[in-house]
């Protein structure tokens, strides 16, 4: 299976590896831990790069935590509708 080079995202915006999105919504594994699951639901809104995308047309992207027990990362594939694109300079003034 070929991996695709670009997806639309909820617009129909073509998405890239490298562009920023929007996240509009996730997807929860169901059998994830509450403090896991509180992480992924809190990435509703955030902007990230685009680390990659798959074979299957899910973006991946990845969002670094501070905590008391040094950096962690917590990383999701989303579909198109879980996405929009922003431009660089709406990126570039995010907060998390």
């Amino acid at each position: 299976m070929n991996t695709p080079a670009s997806l639309p995202d909820a617009k129909g915006i073509p998405v890239v590896q490298g562009d920023y999105v929007r996240i509009l919504d996730v997807t929860p594994d169901p059998d994830m831990d509450d403090d896991d699951r509180d992480m992924v639901e809190y990435m509703i809104g955030s902007i990230c790069e685009v680390d990659s995308i798959d074979e299957y047309g899910q973006a991946w992207v990845t969002m670094w935590w501070n905590n008391v027990e040094g950096v962690i990362t917590t990383t999701v594939a989303l579909e198109s509708s879980q996405m929009e694109r922003v431009e660089h300079q709406e990126a570039s003034r995010r907060t998390v």
